[in-house]
């Protein structure tokens, strides 16, 4: 079955999922995306930094999470707009709030927090409901 240029949008827009969405697919894909930045206490620590995606990936077993990604600074043009001042970042994707809520206090993400806090000075968090259409 051959994409439309909505779906295939929709599928670059969600990580390119490999194959085309049906309506019904459509109807099911994520409506949260929580996005994490965190700054290390020791900037450009390579273990403070493996550290901390470990534990970012223990996230993974938490059933609600849809989607989740883990990521550094891309090397792209330095622009005015771009800040890249972050070490370790996460991108996760919730079928709604309350299953967002869910993970905050999940008891795998409570064990993150605490064996991980003393690794970052500063979090920043993006919550963005998706629009759709």
């Amino acid at each position: 079955m051959k994409a439309s240029r909505r779906e295939w949008a929709a599928m670059v827009a969600l990580g390119g999922a490999g194959m085309a969405l049906t309506p019904a697919k459509a109807a099911e894909q994520p409506q949260l995306v929580h996005h994490v930045f965190f700054w290390l206490k020791q900037p450009g620590s390579q273990a403070d930094r493996d550290r901390l995606i470990a534990g970012l990936r223990t996230l993974r077993d938490i059933p609600v999470i849809r989607r989740l990604e883990i990521g550094v600074p891309a090397s792209t043009e330095k622009r005015d707009v771009v800040d890249s001042s972050y070490d370790v970042s996460e991108l996760m994707y919730f079928d709604n709030a309350q299953d967002q809520k869910s993970y905050q206090d999940h008891p795998i993400h409570q064990a993150f927090v605490k064996a991980c806090e003393g690794l970052w000075q500063k979090v920043v968090v993006y919550d963005m409901a998706i629009v759709p259409g």
